[in-house]
């Protein structure tokens, strides 16, 4: 998975952005100012861009001109709540438009909207002889079948899907339990015990101290 790239020149509502998206599992880069965007559009690989439209320097509309042959995926982030922006900004090719101030509950869940529609993170998962099928729900393990329930099976789609980047177990409980009371600490610890023994991962899902879970990263 690609990280995401926030562009905007308020350091304390980058930072924030970033600080959210981290604890929902997302890999993350800041740019401040749009050459600095401009450049890391240029030079890097990303699943989505969040754009401030009134940036120093390149603008977001401007930036949108290196975007666009990429491909990757846009939200636009701004003050400017007129509709004649917004519509300026969708025509341009954005793929959402969030207006602030936002709450990071929302922003979130655009985000994860947009990267549903755009597809990115879809297709077959492979992780240590581990072969997932989201869309179909099937799970292999050196080409055999492992049957999972449906809650191991969202628990290792979610751990795959963030490879290398350590997870905040309350985190873990929304996405896979939708914030249930019954999925307590107790209930996180078994399903993580299941999925190391069915499809042999002991070594490679870590306990993190104090965090989470761990997928590791496949060299």
């Amino acid at each position: 998975m690609n990280p995401i790239l926030i562009v905007d020149d308020e350091r304390p509502i980058a930072e924030l952005i970033e600080l959210t998206l981290l604890q929902a599992g997302y890999r993350c880069e800041i740019a401040l100012d749009g050459e600095t965007a401009a450049d890391k559009i240029e030079t890097g690989r990303y699943d989505l861009i969040l754009l401030d439209i009134m940036l120093p320097g390149v603008s977001g509309y401007e930036l949108m001109e290196y975007i666009r042959p990429t491909g990757t995926p846009v939200i636009f982030l701004t003050a400017k709540g007129m509709l004649a922006d917004r519509v300026r900004g969708l025509r341009m090719g954005a793929d959402d438009y969030i207006v602030k101030p936002f709450e990071p509950l929302e922003l979130l869940a655009r985000v994860e909207s947009v990267l549903r529609r755009a597809g990115r993170g879809g297709g077959l998962l492979r992780a240590f002889g581990v072969v997932v099928d989201p869309a179909a729900r099937r799970v292999e393990k050196d080409g055999a079948p492992v049957a999972l329930t449906p809650r191991e099976f969202d628990l290792l789609v979610l751990l795959l899907r963030n490879q290398g980047i350590a997870l905040y177990r309350d985190v873990m409980y929304e996405r896979v339990w939708g914030g249930e009371e019954e999925a307590g600490s107790r209930t996180l610890d078994l399903h993580i015990q299941r999925l190391r023994k069915k499809l042999g991962l002991a070594d490679k899902i870590k306990t993190v101290y104090k965090i989470g879970y761990l997928l590791e990263v496949e060299t």
